[in-house]
C-alpha cells in the first residue's frame, strides 16, 4: 500500500496542476526497457533495489514489486543524507517489520558502501552451496543513484581484488540458442560475488498526481514532463501546509540570538544580511548559506504577512504567487515588464531544495500500521 500525505495529496490537486495540462509522465522507450528487466532480472541471485529516502514508497516499480519480492532482495534507500533521518530510521524500522531487508545510505560514502556488501554476503551464504558464481544486480528508478552506487563498488572491489578480471559468463539470452555476455565487478571470493556493472532502470509507477509531482521533485522525471514552474508551485504547497517556513522562523531567530546579532529576521524580510555578508565572504560555501537564510526568511516573512485563509485553496495559491515573487529578488533575477513567468526563480528554488540546502525531507508517509 502507497503511503499517502495529506499535505502531498492536497498540493497535487491545487488549481495549477489542474490547468497545466495532461502530463505524459514517460516516453514509450522506458515501457520497452521494463520489459527487457525481467530478463535481466533471471540472471540475479540476488537483487539490491535503490529507492530516493526521501520518497520510500513513490520510487518503487509497483508493477515488478512480486518479481522483486520472489527473489533475494536488500531495499537501498540512498540519499539518506538529504532525509530526515529520525524519520528515516522509522521508515528501516517499517520495511523490516515486513520481513524485507533493508538499509539506508549514502552511495558516496565507503561506510555505507561497506555496510551495504556485508549484508550482501550475508544475505547470498544460503546460495553458497548451489552455486561456484554469484551475481547481484542493482536496479531502481531513474535518478536514485543506481551508477553513484555501483561506481562505489566498483572502488571497493578494485581495492579488494587489485587484479579484477571482469567476469564473462555466457547466459541465456532472450532468443533460444542465443547466448550473452554480463560483465560485472568481483566482490567476494569463496564463493566468488559479482555486482554486474550495468544497472537495471525500473519505470515509477505514477498513478496520481501526489506520487508523479514527488517523483518530479526530487528528479526522477525530467522537468520538462512537468515544468519547473508547476514544480516549485508543488514544493511551496507541501512547505506552506506542512508551515516550515514558520518553523524556519524560528530557527532563524534562535540562530541570530545566540549569535549576538541584532534580529531582523521572517518580521522585516530583510536581504541585507545577505548583501552585508556577501561583502565578507569570498567563499562560493558561506554564500549559499546566505543565500539559504535569505530564502527561509523570505518564505517565512511573506507566510508571516499573508492575512488569507490557507485552508482555501485559491488563497494558497496566491501566497505561492506571492513568494515565487519575492524570491526573484533574494535571487537577483530582473523582472521584465508583462513577464509574469516564475521560471527562472522556480529552477533555482529546486536546485537549493533537491541538494538538501533547504534542509533534510522525507515527502512520503509511513503506512499506517494495522
Amino acid at each position: 500500500m502507497r503511503g499517502l500525505t495529506r499535505a502531498g495529496k492536497r498540493a497535487s490537486e491545487m488549481a495549477f496542476n489542474a490547468g497545466g495540462g495532461t502530463i505524459n509522465w514517460f516516453p514509450g522507450h522506458m515501457a520497452a526497457a521494463s520489459r527487457a528487466i525481467r530478463d535481466r532480472l533471471k540472471l540475479a541471485d540476488l537483487v539490491i533495489e535503490v529507492r530516493d529516502a526521501r520518497i520510500p514508497l513513490s520510487s518503487a516499480n509497483e508493477d515488478l514489486q512480486p518479481v522483486l519480492a520472489a527473489k533475494r532482495r536488500i531495499l537501498a534507500l540512498n540519499k539518506k543524507d538529504l532525509a530526515n533521518p529520525n524519520i528515516m530510521n522509522m521508515w528501516v524500522d517499517h520495511f523490516q517489520s515486513c520481513k524485507q531487508d533493508c538499509i539506508s545510505l549514502n552511495a558516496h560514502s565507503s561506510n555505507s558502501i561497506n555496510q551495504l556488501l556485508g549484508l550482501v554476503e550475508l544475505k547470498l551464504r544460503e546460495a553458497i552451496l548451489k552455486e561456484p558464481t554469484l551475481l547481484v544486480m542493482v536496479v531502481g528508478v531513474p535518478n536514485v543513484g543506481k551508477s553513484a552506487l555501483i561506481n562505489s563498488i566498483h572502488r571497493i572491489a578494485n581495492s579488494r581484488f587489485p587484479v579484477n578480471d571482469k567476469i564473462k559468463r555466457a547466459t541465456v539470452g532472450p532468443l533460444p540458442g542465443v547466448t550473452q555476455d554480463i560483465a560485472g565487478y568481483k566482490i567476494a571470493s569463496q564463493p566468488s560475488i559479482y555486482v554486474l556493472d550495468t544497472p537495471g532502470v525500473l519505470v515509477p509507477s505514477i498513478p496520481d498526481m501526489e506520487t508523479g509531482l514527488k517523483l518530479a521533485l526530487t528528479g526522477a522525471v525530467k522537468d520538462s514532463v512537468v515544468g519547473e514552474e508547476r514544480i516549485a508551485k508543488y514544493l511551496l504547497s507541501l512547505l506552506n501546509i506542512r508551515k516550515t517556513p514558520l518553523h524556519w522562523g524560528r530557527l532563524l531567530h534562535r540562530r541570530e540570538e545566540f549569535d549576538g546579532e541584532p534580529d531582523d529576521s521572517c518580521e522585516k524580510g530583510s536581504s541585507g544580511s545577505l548583501r552585508r555578508r556577501r561583502r565578507f565572504n569570498n567563499s562560493d560555501a558561506l554564500y549559499v548559506q546566505d543565500l539559504v537564510i535569505e530564502v527561509q526568511r523570505t518564505l517565512c516573512s511573506t507566510a508571516m504577512e499573508f492575512t488569507g485563509n490557507l485552508d482555501e485553496d485559491n488563497e494558497l495559491e496566491s501566497l505561492i504567487d506571492s513568494q515565487l515573487v519575492a524570491l526573484r529578488k533574494v535571487f537577483r533575477i530582473s523582472h521584465k515588464p508583462l513577464d509574469e513567468s516564475h521560471g527562472p526563480a522556480s529552477k533555482k528554488l529546486l536546485t537549493l531544495f533537491r541538494s538538501g540546502k533547504l534542509g533534510p525531507f522525507i515527502l512520503d508517509d509511513l503506512p499506517d500500521q494495522h
